[in-house]
């Protein structure tokens, strides 16, 4: 299997994930969530579908540049895909915490542990391809903003 291939699996992959976090999110955005107290910094809505589109986008290439590293560095590549995995199901579990048992408390610890393994994904990611870690950075960056949006609404709303 070439690097594409492996690419584009793991794309299909990342937005199946985003995907069925949209189906549980879309209901709550249009009845709970208008009803929150949030921050001023809170970005509007119709921000977050393009944002996590191609946060999803890099998640993929990243993935799959580290897949293709598979006959190199078998071992090495397996436990970096693992935590990959773990971090990709911790994503998804965050909008079902958030939105549909609607508990911003609950997601906030959720988000921090989210946040430590994408960490770790990275660390793993960096030392077999550069430009894969380098593509979580963004990613890293985006999930700290919304785990302080997190706090910040659980704080407000309590």
């Amino acid at each position: 299997m070439n690097k594409i291939v492996k690419i584009a699996i793991a794309l299909v992959i990342c937005l199946m994930v985003g995907y069925s976090a949209s189906v549980v999110t879309r209901p709550s955005v249009e009845t709970w969530y208008p009803t929150l107290i949030k921050p001023v910094f809170n970005p509007p809505n119709w921000i977050f579908m393009p944002v996590w589109t191609l946060l999803y986008i890099l998640m993929a290439v990243a993935a799959g540049l580290v897949w293709d590293k598979i006959k190199e560095q078998k071992e090495t590549v397996k436990i970096a895909l693992g935590f990959f995995l773990i971090q990709l199901t911790l994503n998804a579990i965050w909008s079902y915490l958030f939105f549909e048992l609607k508990n911003p408390m609950l997601a906030l610890i959720e988000i921090v542990l989210l946040w430590l393994m994408i960490y770790e994904t990275y660390l793993k990611f960096i030392k077999i391809n550069k430009i894969a870690g380098y593509l979580l950075i963004p990613y890293m960056v985006w999930v700290a903003f919304a785990g302080v949006l997190n706090a910040s609404i659980w704080w407000l709303n309590k």
